[in-house]
């Protein structure tokens, strides 16, 4: 079922037209708009008498300004920049090179490191980077190549005619929140596009609206998905070298859960190795709906490897993001009739490297190429568009996916059949099986009936964290170092289709899980003695960092995120 935010009556779009329309100013958007302005430069330098012209070729970002909504770890492969800008690490903002890493194993009080670094966690040569500032330095790029970006502008539905997209409108702005024009009203833009590339990171919301059109995932993996939640912390210099990176595994997960931690050395604008970008992502396929990503977060912090590293240092910053774990087996189609897909959006991620931001901008790269040639064609039928799908086979993102196309499937039974699984595809390329299957991760949740009422052995992460307030931090302290504002007076961008399943089957169900898997306290439930149960659903939508985390864990799939109106969202400046 496609579920839209209530359109406005009588309201006229005004029409704008264009030749590329670029989804999203991420990695793979911004690296798109790039490589197809190179490619029209070149093509008009060589042929003078058939210019191709930039002026209808627009990116629409959400965010006010580039790089505001970006969240990675993050480490970036250098491998795709090369080819984009060669030479880029010469004014790039890169923190610091990859120098030292290890991984260990974690208890709830002792670590081991493993004595030899596993092949897909070998990062010398990557950079540690602000995905923020890495993001905003590509967009002054963009423009100084004479695109323009649109800030403030979010993509709100496709445009189509019959099955060919059209376009993209963009939302409308001074709606309040019951829906209605308020004096400073102004419609959005219906932006006429031969060429629509969707770029919107995880579980896009034009991308959702996109797959479930046109039934993309049939015969394909569900894509399966993870949250990083992420803390930015100022500590004594020397504590941590800047190219530093520590990943771990174990606690405080239990053997039943998919996740690891990551923690990289940086440097502050003083230059002092200082600053610590450290984070846990939780695979959303845990089964238990009290599991709450940001408390185990705060249970990480507080295992003795943790705690010593952090001593006496300050939490700067906060947030969180979701990421596709699939694999190659859960990439849709990605291009058709006026439309391709790319970066997160349509799930290139390398989960066993855990690592993206390489694959996205490759992704861009080759749509630039897939859009030119529609240009220079006059022809952006799935014929055309649809090349982009084979550039990308044909492309060291195969060669990058393939083999590890099944590795989070082995994780299905837990660490250790995962760990074991893992060896296997080493040995025998991918796995024993061409295609292992997956499902859905919010099909794994259980109903609480089921569960020991204790916890059991997840107890010390399943709630709320309340956190001490230096280590730890309950959610509205770790979301108030996000920086996220919305307009307060708007429509609610978390469309809940029907509220009587979270108050009366989900909260008996699942006991609400929403306001756990949530890591901003956007979910509440509230007492009402006319609710069936004594509660009802409590939104509180202007808290939202746009993880999409409700989007994809919801047991009921009862919910949709959109994007909010005016620019709204978190601040990730250094993140």
């Amino acid at each position: 079922m496609l579920i839209f935010r209530k359109p406005l009556p009588n309201v006229e779009h005004p029409e704008m037209p264009a030749d590329v329309v670029i989804v999203g100013g991420g990695p793979a958007g911004m690296a798109c708009a790039l490589r197809l302005s190179q490619l029209i430069d070149d093509h008009n330098a060589r042929h003078p008498e058939a210019l191709l012209s930039k002026e209808n070729i627009y990116m629409l970002e959400k965010a006010r300004e580039a790089g505001q909504h970006c969240l990675s770890g993050a480490l970036l492969d250098p491998r795709s920049m090369k080819e984009l800008l060669p030479g880029f690490e010469s004014e790039a903002p890169l923190d610091a090179q990859v120098h030292k890493e290890g991984v260990y194993f974690l208890t709830r009080k002792e670590q081991y490191q493993l004595p030899l670094t596993p092949p897909p966690l070998r990062d010398h040569g990557n950079y540690v980077i602000s995905i923020n500032r890495f993001v905003k330095w590509l967009a002054g790029k963009v423009e100084e190549a004479g695109i323009t970006i649109f800030t403030g502008f979010a993509g709100s539905e496709l445009l189509y005619d019959g099955d060919r997209v059209i376009g993209v409108r963009t939302d409308d702005k001074g709606v309040d929140r019951q829906n209605q024009r308020k004096s400073n009203f102004e419609p959005g833009y219906d932006v006429k596009a031969k060429v629509v590339v969707l770029a919107e990171g995880a579980r896009g919301s034009l991308t959702k609206q996109l797959i479930q059109k046109f039934d993309l995932m049939k015969d394909r993996n569900p894509q399966t998905y993870g949250v990083g939640v992420k803390e930015l912390w100022e500590v004594p210099p020397g504590r941590i070298q800047a190219g530093e990176v520590i990943y771990t595994m174990g606690y405080p997960l239990t053997t039943k859960e998919y996740g690891g931690a990551w923690v990289y050395g940086s440097k502050s604008s003083g230059s002092k190795d200082n600053l610590v970008s450290l984070g846990f992502v939780t695979g959303l396929d845990y089964r238990d709906p009290r599991l709450d990503p940001q408390h185990v977060l705060q249970a990480f912090k507080q295992h003795p490897f943790v705690a010593k590293l952090l001593a006496a240092g300050k939490m700067i910053r906060y947030g969180a993001k979701s990421l596709p774990y699939g694999g190659w087996w859960s990439l849709p189609p990605l291009g058709g009739d006026g439309w391709m897909i790319v970066g997160d959006s349509a799930g290139f991620l390398n989960s066993a490297r855990l690592k993206g931001i390489h694959l996205a901008i490759k992704s861009g790269m080759l749509a630039a190429e897939t859009a030119f040639e529609a240009l220079v064609k006059s022809d952006s039928s799935a014929t055309t568009l649809g090349k982009f799908q084979r550039r990308v086979e044909t492309s060291w993102i195969h060669d990058e996916l393939w083999p590890v196309r099944n590795f989070h499937q082995g994780f299905k039974n837990g660490m250790v059949a995962g760990m074991f699984n893992t060896v296997l595809q080493k040995i025998f390329d991918g796995g024993l099986r061409h295609r292992v299957p997956s499902h859905a991760g919010h099909e794994n949740l259980e109903p609480v009936a089921n569960l020991p009422a204790d916890g059991g052995p997840e107890a010390h992460m399943l709630g709320p964290a309340k956190g001490d307030g230096k280590l730890t931090f309950d959610k509205l302290t770790d979301l108030y170092h996000s920086g996220t504002k919305h307009e307060e007076d708007q429509p609610a961008h978390l469309l809940i289709h029907d509220t009587n399943v979270c108050n009366d089957r989900c909260v008996k169900e699942f006991g609400s899980p929403c306001q756990n898997f949530c890591p901003a306290n956007v979910y509440e439930m509230v007492d009402d003695s006319a609710a069936p149960h004594g509660k009802r659903i409590s939104l509180n939508p202007a808290n939202c960092v746009h993880c999409k985390t409700c989007d994809i864990k919801d047991p009921t799939q009862n919910i949709t995120w959109v994007p909010p109106e005016g620019a709204g969202g978190p601040n990730y400046p250094n993140m």
